[in-house]
């Protein structure tokens, strides 16, 4: 079996499942948002439920519109601050101790290898780098799994990508994914285990990890996930407060499609509008002014994102036509980002510096796209209108490319401003 098929198997109390096998999964984690909470929350009093199944298996944490940018908002994060009051939700963060969720729950043990996690939101499938199983749900299978504490799964069949090779200067794991992407499209994993392996991803960090998982719903993955490895174990060893279990494919586990990427070929993507599998490299985009750049999302919100956008942005002023908009994953990525003198960096450079947010990339607020403009994001979807007016543009990229384009004022590399 595959690491996938192993950890469905368990979780559905059985020896082996194949894929295609409709199995019913206990789930380690369940968890919302302040846009996802609400819907499944009177899904679960419509239910006629009175109590969920443990309520430290439950996160709860708002990140889309915090702090509450208006009063629709406002009430919606208070349904489900006071739904964790009554049913005393373990996890649940609000402002001040909230971050964006698929940063924050890794950053805090609460997902570990050999889980089955379910969440009311697509990129859930970021916690697959942990080597778990993760996949988004809607609000009312949320609600289901809020009562039961299971889900019910089509095992699915997995690809697995070998990326082998030296990365390039500026190339990381935004890059691997998007390329990957461009490569098989968005729909191109369509309902299956995205499987990264192979030399490169032995050598990639944590971070890189995530932001590779984070996005394979944008190939339209059921899952992502990483095998554990010491790179796994020294991030959750540190961080775990219950046992877990390692689980790795077998040596003649089946997959749907094997691809194989050589990184040395691989330059810095980006994602032209107005799909993710738009990717091109950046020596191929040409001259396109920007209006804005934004670093942050579950993408690429973490100290290591926020690292190479510093290096890039040190003693540079960021070009007065650009907005530079710089948002930290979690409180705690935003306090080491202050200890390390990154945040001066940003702000002496021309940029600004926002609480943990979701914020623009869903077009909720600090960032709002108007008619006609382009930004260069290092979030996950540029889907037409995602970031505001239906006439502007969302380019995809790293932070590296984000960061020098600021300076630029248009798409381009670390390079050109000599780094």
């Amino acid at each position: 079996m595959t690491i996938t098929e192993k950890i469905l198997a368990y979780h559905a109390g059985k020896n082996s499942v194949v894929p295609g096998d409709l199995i019913m999964a206990k789930l380690d984690l369940v968890l919302a948002n302040d846009i996802t909470a609400p819907l499944g929350i009177e899904e679960f009093r419509k239910a006629g439920a009175k109590k969920v199944f443990d309520k430290d298996k439950i996160a709860l944490v708002a990140d889309h519109f915090t702090p509450n940018k208006d009063i629709k908002s406002a009430e919606q994060v208070k349904m489900m601050r006071d739904f964790a009051r009554e049913h005393q939700i373990t996890h649940f963060y609000d402002v001040g101790q909230m971050g964006i969720e698929h940063a924050l729950l890794p950053e805090l043990g609460l997902v570990l290898p050999g889980d089955a996690v379910l969440g009311a939101d697509s990129h859930t499938c970021t916690y697959g780098a942990l080597g778990a199983f993760s996949t988004g749900s809607g609000s009312t299978d949320f609600a289901a799994a809020m009562i039961t504490g299971k889900a019910w799964f089509k095992v699915p069949e997995s690809i697995k990508f070998i990326f082998y090779g030296k990365l390039k200067k500026w190339v990381g794991g935004k890059d691997l994914i998007l390329y990957t992407i461009g490569d098989i499209g968005v729909d191109g994993a369509l309902y299956k285990a995205m499987e990264f392996t192979g030399e490169t991803i032995s050598n990639l960090s944590m971070d890189g990890r995530l932001t590779m998982c984070n996005m394979a719903i944008e190939a339209g993955g059921k899952s992502g996930i990483v095998p554990p490895d010491e790179i796994t174990l020294q991030y959750v060893k540190q961080r775990a407060k219950r046992n877990f279990t390692i689980y790795s494919s077998d040596p003649d586990a089946e997959y749907s499609d094997i691809k194989e990427y050589d990184v040395s070929k691989i330059e810095p993507q980006v994602a032209l509008p107005f799909l993710p599998e738009n990717a091109k490299n950046i020596s191929e985009i040409g001259n396109i002014t920007i209006d804005q750049s934004v670093i942050g999302s579950c993408t690429n919100g973490r100290i290591e994102d926020l690292r190479i956008a510093a290096e890039i942005l040190k003693g540079k002023k960021v070009h007065p036509y650009v907005r530079l908009i710089v948002i930290p994953g979690t409180q705690n990525v935003y306090l080491q980002a202050v200890r390390e003198g990154l945040v001066e960096i940003f702000i002496e450079a021309g940029g600004v510096v926002s609480t943990p947010t979701c914020g623009p990339c869903l077009g909720g607020h600090m960032g709002i796209l108007a008619n006609g403009e382009r930004c260069i994001s290092t979030t996950n979807r540029n889907f037409r209108k995602r970031m505001g007016n239906d006439t502007s543009e969302v380019y995809l990229s790293g932070p590296a490319v984000a960061a020098a384009s600021a300076v630029l004022g248009r798409i381009g590399s670390p390079e050109e401003i000599g780094k």
